[in-house]
Order: structure tokens, then sequence, then C-alpha cells
């Protein structure tokens, strides 16, 4: 996310640092490379003028140049300009008393609209407490209604549907009358979309606005396509009026321009993003969180937030007590990677870290691939143990590690070097609860620390692994 567009700030703000004092050239060349970072990102012109101008005038007051940390104040300057062009502050969904509320799902074909919808209830119903209802009024796709009625199902969310009947207005109104008689608080309608913006569709919207009268109007952009986003974000407004842009497979997206510009050219708020294809992976967004990013500052509190989400309140205070007493078993090291798969990718939980955490190593794609498959790989060597074994590691003698070693398809170089990661791994943690650190990272943090450490060691692995492969080709 926004890989490339961090990567040049960062750059840029680097070489101020290196300036002992800064001047007005200073200034411009910086203004000139910010300016060509964020066109590349893909950025909106008129919102990239308008920021680096912003920037410059700031810049070059006293406030900066006659500061005695300028190159700092620049950094602040910039992190504050983003964190206003992103939205300033970060926006909720809004809910009256109305029964039910309703919540239009817009955008165009292809974006990711019936999945968000689901991501969406998803979420509401497990964060909010809300008690939603899904309806498709997507009346022209084939099977846009059994889509999102699968959907449904997988969530736990039900769908209205009334088969037969091909009216979007109709459907609609029979949602709302429904909800009514159940009790259903919210009522999510996944409207159709066309692969351009078109005057029937618009015409369809308006009149499904004007019959459900819906607290939110939610537009469904795909962040990699940039400009084009911003454009039809821009034209549904115009014609129907959202109120909040949802940006999906911002996962993917490493120039961030539809994020940077959606703001500042419709004036409304993204308020969620799609960050993955499971139906939780919706995150709210916020503007402060996204300029650390993007700055290289980290997001430390969503990585708190994420781990506090996935981790059982009641377990983290055990595992905290075993630590306590180096009780830390090959069991409870399998369940703290698991807990750690739950909560996403390692390039997720990486983007989250401040960089300097990592002494500015870059890690690629392809090693965030290495450690995810080491991690299975690990969690298959402990599949191959007996349970006595996985409580007391030291009962893994030279027989019990072939055996191991061939149940879990790995050598015993392999096996032999993780249970020696596991050991190291119980030691470094013992330290950080010992420490004073138990609270977070002794008890919660501990999961990251343990499956980021799984993920990142066993450096005698790779040569393991390549070893057998020659083997077996003998």
């Amino acid at each position: 996310m926004f890989d490339a567009l961090s990567d040049k700030l960062k750059k840029v703000l680097k070489d101020l640092r290196g300036q002992g004092r800064l001047t007005e050239a200073h200034i411009d060349a910086a203004m000139r490379e910010i300016r060509i970072a964020l066109l590349e990102a893909d950025v909106n012109y008129k919102v990239v003028k308008s920021l680096v101008d912003r920037l410059k005038e700031k810049a070059v007051g006293q406030e900066v140049m006659g500061s005695l940390s300028p190159a700092q104040q620049v950094v602040k300057l910039v992190y504050d300009e983003l964190v206003e062009v992103l939205g300033g502050t970060s926006t909720q969904l809004l809910f009256t008393k109305r029964i039910p509320n309703v919540v239009m799902i817009v955008g165009l074909q292809g974006s990711g609209k019936t999945t968000t919808t689901g991501k969406l209830a998803k979420m509401l119903a497990e964060q909010q407490k809300r008690n939603p209802l899904l309806v498709s009024v997507d009346v022209y796709r084939p099977a846009a209604r059994r889509q999102l009625a699968v959907i449904g199902e997988a969530i736990g969310v039900p769908v209205f549907d009334l088969p037969g009947v091909d009216s979007p207005i109709e459907l609609a109104k029979q949602a709302i009358r429904e909800c009514q008689l159940v009790g259903r608080d919210t009522l999510l309608i996944d409207t159709a979309g066309r692969l351009h913006v078109d005057e029937e569709l618009m015409l369809e919207l308006q009149r499904i606005k004007q019959e459900t009268l819906p607290s939110e109007i939610l537009f469904i952009a795909d962040a990699m396509t940039g400009q084009d986003a911003v454009r039809s974000a821009q034209e549904f407004h115009g014609r129907v009026g959202i109120t909040g842009v949802i940006l999906t497979k911002m996962e993917g997206d490493a120039r961030g321009g539809a994020a940077l510009s959606v703001k500042e050219v419709t004036g409304q708020p993204i308020k969620f993003i799609g960050v993955g294809e499971r139906y939780d992976a919706i995150e709210p967004f916020y503007p402060d969180r996204i300029a650390q990013r993007i700055l290289g500052m980290g997001d430390v509190l969503s990585l708190i937030e994420k781990v506090q989400a996935e981790v059982d309140q009641d377990k983290a205070e055990e595992l905290r007590d075993k630590l306590v007493r180096d009780k830390f078993s090959l069991e409870d090291f399998r369940d703290q990677l698991r807990q750690v798969k739950r909560m996403g990718s390692f390039g997720k939980l990486m983007d989250m870290l401040p960089s300097g955490l990592l002494g500015g190593m870059k890690i690629t794609p392809e090693q965030m691939d290495e450690m995810e498959g080491k991690l299975k790989l690990t969690e298959a060597i402990i599949n191959s143990m007996t349970i006595k074994e996985r409580e007391n590691h030291s009962l893994l003698n030279a027989s019990r590690r072939k055996r191991i070693a061939r149940g879990s398809g790995t050598t015993v170089q392999e096996v032999n070097q993780m249970i020696h990661e596991y050991v190291e791994m119980r030691k470094m943690m013992r330290m950080m609860t010992a420490g004073g650190l138990g609270g977070l990272m002794g008890g919660i943090g501990g999961q990251l620390a343990g499956g980021l450490g799984a993920g990142m060691g066993f450096g005698g692995r790779r040569k393991a692994t390549k070893r057998r492969k020659k083997k077996k080709k003998r």
C-alpha cells in the first residue's frame, strides 16, 4: 500500500535531514521532488498543485526557516498536509433512530460492490452490534442476486429476495418492509453497476434514493484504477449525491493516487478501505494513520487494535503466566503462529511497523512469501509431534526427530533448526516478560513477536531445503 510514493517521499525528506541549515533553494528542490512523486503516484494534478503550493508557502515562512530543526518541521508540514488531503479526520457511518437505516452501495461493475456489501454487513454486525439485512437490486447481471445470497450465508447475515420480481424499486420497498416486520435496524442495498457511467443507471439510482431515503450512499471504487475511480466518484456524486467512498483492493495499490485525490475532488470522505479478499478484510479509514504509513512512521495503533481483535484475553493472560514460569511449550508456540496467521499476511503487519524499527531494511515481496512458507513448515513440523513432545521438547531425541521429519516432509536438519529457534524465541519472550514489558508485549504482543521470529528466523532452512532437493535429483 503506497509503496512507491512512500519510498520517494522518505528519500526526499531524508535528503532534507542531511542539510545542516535549510535554504529556500533546498525547499524549492524538495517541493519539486514531492510534486514529481505525487504525480507519479497518479494523484490528481489539481490536488498536487494545491498541496505543494500550501507546503511551499508554509515551508519558506519563519516557522520553518527560523526553527532549530527545520528539516523536522518540513516533515511535520508534509505529514499535516497529507492528513488534510486524505480527509482530516476519520468519518463514521451515520445512523439515525429510523428503522431501518438504509445504506445504498453504488459504483461501477467490477469494483467489488457485492463483496464489499458483505464485508460491511459483517463488520456492522460484529463490531457495531447492528442487525443488518442485505438485498440485491441488480436485476440485470446474471447470478448477481445469487452471489449476494452466497456471501450472506458465509457471513451469517440474512439476504432478502423475491424470486420472480425484477423491479429494483419494488425489491427495495419490500426489503424495507421486511426490516420493519422482523426488527432489522440496517438495510444494505447492493445496486446494479455498469462498465461506465450511463443515464439509465443514474436515473435508476435516483429513483431508489427517492424511495428509500438512505442515510448513507457509499461509492465503491477500485483503488488500483487510480484517477478513473476518482472521476467516476465525482460523476456519481454529481448525479446521486454520495456520502462517502470505500476504496477496494488497497492492498494491491502501490501508488495511492485515488486515496490522495478523492476527498479533495469530490468533497466526500473515504470511510473504509478493502485490504484483502477475506470477508473481514475491511478497515475504517484513518487519514492520520495512513499519512504515518506513507512517511514510514508505521501504524502502531492499528497494529495493536488488530492484535487485540484477534487475541483471546484469557489466553493472553495464560500465555503471560507460562512465560513467567518458563512453561511456554511447542503447543503454545503453534497457537501463537496460528494467531499471527489470522491477523493477515506478514506484508500487512510489517507495513504497520515504523521503518526505523527494521534499521531501514526493506523486505521484498519474495522474502515475505518465504517467511509465510516458513511459518507453514514450522506448523507442519509441530503437527507431526505427539502431545507429550509438544509439551516437553526435551523428549525430542534423535530417533524422534527422524520420525517427525518423515511425518512433516522435512529433513532432520530443518527439524533441529526449528527446535533451536523455538528455544531461542522462548528465551527472548521470557526476557521481555521479566523486563517489565509483560503487559502487551509479553502477553498479547508476544504472539506477534513469536510469529515474526518464526518467519524471519530459521536461517539454515534454505540450505537444508536445497540439500534435500539435490538428494532427490540423485
